[in-house]
C-alpha cells in the first residue's frame, strides 16, 4: 500500500489525540505537549504546541515542515506504548475519521492489493475476511471495480463494515502486533 503514496515519508497533517498542557508528569523539563496521529502514515508524534494555541482532540492540524499555525515543533516520534491512556482511548476514533476522509485511497486498496505470497492476499489480513470474503472481492472487482464502502458493502454478502474492518487493521499496525504493514508505518524500533 505504501507504493500509491506520496515518496516523501513525512505527514503534512495529523490528528490531535490528547493534549497536555502542562506536559508529562514524569518528565522534569515539563512543556505543553500534543500527541497526533498521523494523516497519510499514520505516525505517532509528541509535539510541542504555540503558546497560547488552542487546540482540542480530534481536531485535524498542520503539522508539515513550514510555518505551522499552532504547532511550535515536532519532539519526536512515538510508539504506541508512549501515548497517554487518553490518546490511547482516542486513536479509535481518529482512525475512523481519517479513513472515512480518505475514501477513494481505502477503496483503492480494495481494488488493486494484490497476493502477499501464493498463500495469502493482502485483503485477508483484514479482520473478519478469510478466503470466502476474499474471493467474493477479487471476483466483484473484476466485474467493477468498488466506488465507495457502500459499494463494498452491498457487492461483498456478509462482510463486515468496510470502515471499521481497514480501522481495525490500522490499529494493530499501529500497535505493532502484526507482522505485514499495509496501512501504517511500521512502529519505531530505536526508543
Amino acid at each position: 500500500m505504501f507504493k500509491d503514496l506520496p515518496v516523501k515519508r513525512m505527514e503534512d497533517y495529523g490528528y490531535i489525540i490528547d493534549v497536555l498542557p502542562e506536559g508529562r508528569s514524569d518528565n522534569i523539563n515539563r512543556e505543553p505537549l500534543v500527541y497526533i496521529i498521523g494523516e497519510i502514515y499514520f505516525t505517532l508524534l509528541e509535539a510541542v504546541p504555540k503558546p497560547d494555541a488552542q487546540l482540542k482532540t480530534l481536531e485535524k492540524i498542520y503539522i508539515g515542515k513550514g510555518d505551522r499555525d499552532r504547532i511550535m515543533r515536532i519532539k519526536r516520534r512515538v510508539n504506541f506504548n508512549d501515548l497517554t491512556p487518553a490518546a490511547k482511548d482516542e486513536i479509535k476514533e481518529a482512525v475512523l475519521l481519517i479513513v472515512k476522509g480518505n475514501e477513494k485511497r481505502f477503496v483503492d486498496f480494495f481494488n488493486k492489493s494484490g497476493s502477499l505470497n501464493i498463500r495469502q492476499h493482502s485483503i485477508e489480513l483484514l479482520p473478519g475476511v478469510g478466503k470466502k470474503h476474499m474471493k467474493d472481492i477479487l471476483e466483484k472487482r473484476e466485474e467493477k471495480p468498488f466506488e465507495s464502502f457502500a459499494d463494498i458493502s452491498a457487492r461483498v454478502s456478509l462482510l463486515p463494515d468496510p470502515v471499521r474492518i481497514i480501522s481495525e487493521r490500522i490499529i494493530e499496525e499501529i500497535k505493532g502486533e502484526t507482522k505485514h504493514y499495509l496501512f501504517a508505518k511500521p512502529p519505531s524500533t530505536y526508543m
